[in-house]
């Protein structure tokens, strides 16, 4: 009864989660153009998620599976349907799910046939990570929308993410949480898992047992994958900004059903992984431009945002793709060779960035 009186109160007097302001870029989250000066080892057509065994770096470029060893990537296979999330495996194996609902775990890189195959509960798989005990930790955004369909899930509130535990050896599978905000991303932290809930922007932790922990909470980015970092901690991704006139937006239950039923879904007012296409799109607001040229501190309709996490989960650093810059989207990050590999999904583009300078510029 409390919880309902509050919830109540804070609607009325626009408060809590009903508030429509956005957290700052600030402090460790200071905007900067790393991500803008980052090298491009070449453009896929719908680059999806890394992955790296130490020796390869595979990359999801929609229905194709690339590996890269040198300087270009080479094709390891096509399949039938998209990948929408990939992880190498300690044994040498690939995990692969395809549109979403499956879950593919291969034996070696080169094996034409899965050997086991995952779905079933399975909708909208986004993220694979391998787990210390030789299982695989799935995230699925939404058990209603299409893994594509997440800013249709966001129109309507979506909070039906789920974490699974999926054992190869026993070829179980095992729901370890529900009712997230679009589950998107996890990584193992000791026995607990960190998972990414991108509608509440947040990053919390599950234990064993079931137990949630709130690691991150109030980012302005709706935040995705996380992966280990040499020396301890984590590196997020976060696809898109938030901006007042979205949480706007999500406060107007009439007019986010006549936007959804009446305007072609590209001109929703919705995040995006690229913008400045159209004339067509809606305005955020603000300053935007300013004799045909974009601010850099314009509302953005999307960006571009790595951020360098310590153990305990708290920011140290961040890399930016601003308004007025072209690598947005930025879905997936890796460690390999030395670089930190990532993917700006907007543009199409795989990046790197230096390891050895990158702890340097950022803090510059």
């Amino acid at each position: 009864m409390i919880a309902i009186i509050r919830e109540i109160a804070n609607r009325f007097l626009g408060r809590g989660e009903a508030t429509i302001t956005v957290p700052s870029f600030d402090g460790a989250l200071k905007p900067n153009q790393i991500l803008e000066q980052a090298e491009t080892l070449f453009e896929c057509e719908a680059p999806e998620d890394l992955a790296t065994d130490g020796h390869s770096l595979f990359i999801a470029d929609g229905t194709r599976l690339l590996r890269v060893a040198g300087s270009s990537p080479t094709l390891i296979r096509t399949f039938e349907r998209p990948i929408s999330a990939l992880a190498a495996l300690p044994s040498g194996g690939l995990a692969v799910a395809l549109g979403g609902r499956e879950v593919h775990i291969y034996d070696s890189i080169t094996a034409e046939t899965p050997a086991v195959v995952f779905t079933g509960e399975l909708h909208a798989v986004n993220a694979l990570v391998a787990a210390p005990d030789g299982t695989l930790i799935a995230t699925d955004g939404s058990s209603e929308r299409d893994v594509g369909d997440w800013a249709r899930d966001l129109m309507e509130l979506g909070e039906t993410g789920r974490v699974f535990r999926l054992d190869p050896k026993t070829q179980t599978m095992r729901q370890l949480a529900r009712g997230l905000g679009y589950a998107f991303g996890a990584v193992a932290s000791g026995s607990d898992i960190l998972v990414s809930e991108s509608w509440r922007h947040r990053v919390v932790s599950i234990a064993p047992d079931g137990t949630r922990k709130v690691i991150l909470r109030h980012l302005p980015v709706y935040p995705s994958r996380l992966v280990p970092a040499t020396g301890g901690g984590f590196w997020l991704t976060a696809f898109t900004a938030r901006t007042q006139l979205i949480e706007f937006v999500l406060r107007e239950p009439a007019y986010r059903r006549r936007m959804i039923a009446e305007i072609d879904p590209e001109y929703w007012i919705v995040p995006r992984l690229r913008s400045g296409s159209s004339f067509k799109e809606p305005l955020q607001g603000a300053h935007i431009k300013t004799m045909g040229v974009m601010k850099p501190w314009a509302p953005p309709r999307s960006y571009g945002l790595v951020i360098r996490l310590g153990a305990d989960g708290s920011p140290r650093y961040s890399l930016h793709s601003r308004a007025d810059g072209l690598n947005h989207g930025i879905v997936a990050a890796v460690e390999f060779g030395g670089d930190l590999v990532v993917i700006a999904k907007g543009p199409g583009r795989v990046l790197k960035l230096p390891l050895a300078v990158l702890d340097k510029e950022a803090r510059l």
